[in-house]
């Protein structure tokens, strides 16, 4: 019997946990894998911007839970997956999203702090991999991990030399997740985003809101994405539409590689 397509694409009765999930594009996420039907439970360190998302996600008619934290200490990543496992009894998805430059500037070379690079590592490639482990300790076949990665990881990334190293290290150990784990059954994919204007933008790439729309200009497509651009490559990749599809890092840039 040949499936209706467009019900590949749902995802009611999953469990997924996303990671910076207060904004941007997690927030993006969280929002659409609820609207395909998931349960999902969403982190960051701002309690009060996560209540406003989960409030945005039951507005919408989805189901969501809050879990405050660090997503740099381990401790944490223990509670998301004790909370899943807890209150559902499964989870199906993770999505790790948390991650940035982090800090208002960039560096030479020559400059390059060591504590940046040892930072960003903490903060864009570790969570992943400690995530990862546990999430293979419970999850069960026809689940999915997925990095929020970047173009950074693809190219080289002046200035910000850690940022773009701990992207590609997260497309390198996804491909290696993608066949550890296939005997379980358990899919990894990575989402490249091109330009994604976000609050970070401003305040890490040090570009005004009022530049978005000429970013947009230097772009095939001639825009700039959207946080939802993103979340619909990660509910392909984590739906029985993409079933067939593991060790992949999708890029989503708009011509942009």
């Amino acid at each position: 019997m040949i499936p209706n397509l467009i019900n590949q694409f749902r995802i009611d009765g999953k469990i997924a946990v996303i990671t910076g999930a207060s904004r941007g594009i997690g927030e993006g996420i969280a929002i659409g894998l609820a609207d395909a039907g998931a349960t999902v439970i969403i982190t960051a360190r701002d309690q009060e911007r996560l209540e406003g998302v989960a409030n945005t996600i039951s507005e919408r008619g989805g189901k969501c839970s809050v879990i405050v934290g660090d997503i740099t200490d381990e401790a944490t990543i223990d509670k998301l997956v004790s909370h899943a496992m807890q209150n559902h009894g499964q989870l199906d998805i993770w999505v790790s999203n948390a991650g940035t430059s982090d800090h208002p500037g960039s560096f030479t070379f020559k400059d390059f702090p060591s504590w940046h690079w040892d930072q960003q590592i903490a903060l864009n490639l570790r969570p992943h991999f400690i995530a990862a482990k546990a999430c293979s300790e419970v999850m069960q076949p026809g689940s999915s991990i997925i990095g929020i990665s970047s173009i950074a990881g693809m190219r080289p990334a002046v200035r910000f030399a850690a940022y773009g190293a701990a992207k590609a290290g997260m497309n390198n150990f996804t491909e290696t997740l993608s066949i550890e784990l296939a005997p379980k059954g358990i899919r990894a994919n990575a989402v490249s985003p091109g330009q994604v204007p976000t609050e970070a933008t401003t305040r890490v790439g040090g570009i005004p809101p009022e530049q978005f729309e000429k970013l947009g200009s230097q772009i095939p497509l001639q825009r700039v994405g959207t946080p939802m651009d993103i979340a619909a490559a990660v509910l392909y990749l984590v739906s029985d539409a993409g079933s067939w599809v593991t060790g992949q890092n999708l890029v989503v840039a708009g011509g942009v590689t």
